[in-house]
C-alpha cells in the first residue's frame, strides 16, 4: 500500500557514509530516515577482511556494516529496506519514490549511494555474467574450489580479489594492461609471494570464451598491448576488477557532475549544486575511496545539512 513519509533529512544509501550521516543527524535531533537501497551496507558487504578501519586490526566487512546500522538505529535513525527509483530535486520539499510504493518527502537530502563495479563492456562478458563471469570474488569464489580463474585489473580491488580467490582456486591468473600494479605495496607483496598466482603483464582481455550447453566459461583471449600477439588463458571463472563507477543515475540530470559521473561538491564541504542536497562517500570521492573517508564525509554531510536546515526553517 502506498504512503507518503516526510522527514527533515532523507539519507539515500547505507554504506559507511550513509550510516555515519544517520548517526550525526540523529544526534542533531533531525529524526532522519535512511533508505538502504539495493545493496544494504554497500560495497563493504562484499568484502571480507578489512584491515584499515581504525580501532579494528581486522574486521569482516559485513560485520562492520551490521554494527554501523545498529549504531544508527540506536541513535534514533529509521532505517528502511527500500530502493529509491526516482528523485525530484527541482523544488522543496524534495520528493523520492521507492520501489515499495512509498513516497518520501524531505527538507534536505543526503546522497550516499556509493559506487558500483565497472564492467568491460564486451558482448562475451555480458553473455557469461552469472555463468562464470563475476565482479565479486567474495560472492562467487566458493564456486571455484580447485579450479582455475582469471582476474583482470591492477588496483587494490583486483589484487584483493586475486588474493581472496587463492583460498579456493588451484590457480589465479591476474591480467593487467601495464607492466606494474597500482595497488598498495603491502597488497602487491602478498600477491607476488603467493605460489598460486601468475601475472600476465601488458595484456588486455579481448573475449571471454565458453561453452553453450551448459553455458559456462572455458577461458579468455588476451592480447599483448605492445606486440598484438594473442594468448588464450584457460579458466573456469573470470573476475572483472577494474574499479567502480559512482552510482549517480538518480541525479545525473539534476546535479552538477564531474570526473566521469561523480557528484561535484563545494570544496571543503558536502554541498552539491542544489541547496539542501548534500553528497558523501564514493558517490563524490574520486580520489580516496576508502571506508574511513566515506564515514568522515557522512559526518560532514549531516553537519552541513543541520546548519543548512537551521538557516532555512519553514
Amino acid at each position: 500500500m502506498s504512503e507518503t513519509r516526510h522527514t527533515r533529512v532523507l539519507i539515500i544509501g547505507s554504506g559507511p557514509a550513509g550510516y555515519t550521516a544517520a548517526v550525526y543527524a540523529s544526534r542533531a535531533m533531525l529524526s532522519p530516515i535512511l533508505v538502504q537501497g539495493i545493496q544494504p551496507g554497500g560495497q563493504l558487504t562484499i568484502t571480507t577482511e578489512v584491515e584499515n578501519w581504525p580501532g579494528d586490526t581486522e574486521v569482516q566487512g559485513p560485520d562492520l556494516m551490521v554494527r554501523m546500522q545498529a549504531h544508527a538505529e540506536a541513535m534514533g535513525a529509521e532505517v528502511i529496506s527500500d530502493h529509491i527509483q526516482s528523485l525530484d530535486l527541482s523544488k522543496r520539499p524534495f520528493t523520492a519514490h521507492g520501489d515499495s510504493g512509498t513516497t518520501y518527502t524531505a527538507d534536505a537530502v543526503i546522497l550516499a549511494t556509493g559506487a558500483q563495479a565497472k564492467w568491460m563492456g564486451l558482448p562475451s562478458e555480458e553473455k557469461f555474467k552469472g555463468f562464470g563471469v563475476s565482479a565479486c570474488a567474495t560472492c562467487d569464489g566458493f564456486f571455484y574450489r580447485g579450479r582455475e580463474v582469471v582476474v583482470i585489473g591492477g588496483g587494490n580491488t583486483a589484487v584483493e580479489e586475486a588474493l581472496f580467490l587463492t583460498n579456493f582456486a588451484s590457480k589465479v591468473t591476474l591480467i593487467h594492461r601495464r607492466d606494474s600494479l597500482r595497488a598498495e605495496k603491502i597488497l602487491q607483496d602478498r600477491l607476488f609471494k603467493n605460489p598460486k598466482v601468475e601475472i600476465l603483464w601488458d595484456h588486455v582481455v579481448e573475449e571471454v570464451l565458453g561453452n553453450e550447453q551448459p553455458l559456462g566459461v572455458t577461458g579468455v583471449r588476451a592480447r599483448n598491448v605492445a606486440t598484438g600477439a594473442e594468448t588464450v588463458v584457460p579458466c573456469d571463472g573470470f573476475f572483472v576488477a577494474i574499479g567502480h563507477a559512482p552510482a549517480s543515475e538518480l541525479v545525473k540530470d539534476q546535479l552538477e557532475l564531474h570526473n566521469g559521473g561523480y557528484v561535484k561538491v563545494k570544496p571543503g564541504t558536502t554541498e552539491t549544486s542544489t541547496p539542501g542536497v548534500f553528497a558523501a562517500g564514493d558517490l563524490t570521492d574520486h580520489v580516496y575511496r576508502q571506508a574511513v573517508t566515506s564515514a568522515g564525509m557522512g559526518c560532514m554531510a549531516a553537519l552541513d545539512a543541520e546548519r543548512w536546515l537551521a538557516g532555512h526553517e519553514g
